[in-house]
């Protein structure tokens, strides 16, 4: 299968690294002075690039029926938009906070732990989260994505959020209940870019050659069967 990769600094370039081993070539290497139109010939795109230039990337490639897995964070204001897109032009598109498998389970947990907790009002919760100094958004999409999914699972009480942003540092996320009697704390730590990349070059696999928008977590635990959510 060809691959276009849609921004090619760190991510972009780890993708390129393991898209071999995921049974891709890669077809076009656009950066942010090029022009999208390169990607034409691509099975799939992986993006990673700013959020103010997602959805009109996303755009660009559902007008050339291209088929994306997107790994920008911070642009689902404009999910509608982009939704619309990809329907008018029957094209497909995985979208996520984070494309590391183990932050989606770790997402899955922490959804638990609020649902068992929403009914003892002794306990307080808190999210807290640290990335590089060049990430633009905070808090990050993880965090919030982890914030809505504890209020979904019936986490009602307010949930304190801070982030942090310094260094070189990949990611850590943490979630904690506290109450008078005990503290329980979930935190995932990313030792690097490489659980994203392997992310999202497993869901430009899928959705290859499907239609339709669709969460990382449902490919990964629903095999899709949200489609259009």
């Amino acid at each position: 299968m060809r691959l276009a990769i849609v921004g090619y600094g760190k991510m972009g370039r780890m993708v390129e690294q393991f898209a071999p081993e995921y049974g891709f070539t890669i077809s076009a290497r656009i950066d942010e002075h090029d022009d999208v139109a390169a990607a034409r010939e691509a099975d799939v795109a992986i993006e990673f690039t700013t959020p103010s230039a997602t959805p009109s990337n996303i755009e660009k490639l559902a007008g050339l029926g291209v088929n994306v897995v997107v790994g920008t964070t911070g642009w689902l204001e404009q999910l509608e938009r982009v939704r619309a897109a990809v329907e008018r032009n029957h094209t497909g598109l995985v979208w996520s906070p984070n494309f590391s498998i183990g932050v989606n389970v770790f997402v899955r947990l922490v959804s638990e732990a609020a649902k068992l907790l929403a009914a003892q009002p002794e306990y307080g919760a808190w999210g807290w989260e640290i990335h590089h100094n060049t990430k633009k958004d905070a808090p990050s999409g993880t965090m919030l994505k982890l914030v809505n999914q504890m209020k979904a699972a019936g986490y009602g009480r307010p949930i304190d959020v801070s982030s942090s942003r310094a260094g070189a540092h990949p990611g850590t996320h943490e979630i904690g209940f506290d109450s008078a009697a005990d503290t329980i704390t979930l935190r995932h730590v990313a030792r690097g870019r490489e659980g994203f990349a392997r992310g999202a070059l497993k869901a430009a696999q899928w959705i290859a050659g499907k239609q339709g928008v669709y969460e990382f977590s449902e490919v990964l635990f629903e095999n899709g069967r949200k489609r259009n959510k």
